[in-house]
């Protein structure tokens, strides 16, 4: 089974996904994909680097084989050690771009966080630091485009209030 959790950044994916992941694992086995552990930097997150590492976890996961792939050093600004997804009941994808067209027909549940972007980006700097401020503006533009050409919001099963 498959999950994808979307929205923009600082709705509370992570949270839901980190809820949902502890609700489950007493009768599945459950692993969480954090997509900022996939992005290919600031430049270009949702290029085709996303689109091909997540094609190919969903294929793994289908095929219930391991899959490895490489988690971004944010730190250092390059990828850094390997990332081992093992087959597992539930698979939780959970960031911006997890709901994404590659995804979709193998997500049993698409759910989306709705958000102001501004709200979320004020949480990110209160997590994250505001040193990434001119960073995550352009996230920010780069992931409005990407959930427009995406159509994600609108392919989602489920909408949830990120206020909450």
């Amino acid at each position: 089974m498959i999950i994808t959790i979307d929205g923009v950044a600082g709705a509370g994916k992570t949270t839901l996904a980190e809820f949902m992941s502890k609700e489950y694992e007493n009768q599945l086995s459950v692993q969480v994909i954090h997509m900022d552990d996939l992005y290919y930097g600031w430049s270009d997150p949702f290029g085709s680097h996303l689109t091909k590492t997540l094609e190919n976890i969903v294929a793994s996961h289908n095929a219930r084989e391991p899959f490895v792939t490489t988690k971004f050093d944010w730190q250092l600004n390059i990828p850094g050690v390997e990332l081992l997804i093992e087959p597992v009941d539930l698979l939780i994808l959970e960031g911006v771009g997890a709901g994404q067209r590659a995804t979709r027909p193998f997500a049993d549940t698409k759910i989306w966080i709705d958000l102001e972007p501004i709200v979320g980006l004020r949480r990110v700097l209160a997590r994250d630091g505001f040193q990434i401020e001119d960073k995550m503006l352009g996230f920010l533009e780069q992931q409005r485009v990407h959930h427009l050409e995406e159509g994600t919001r609108e392919a989602a099963d489920f909408h949830v209030n990120g206020l909450h």
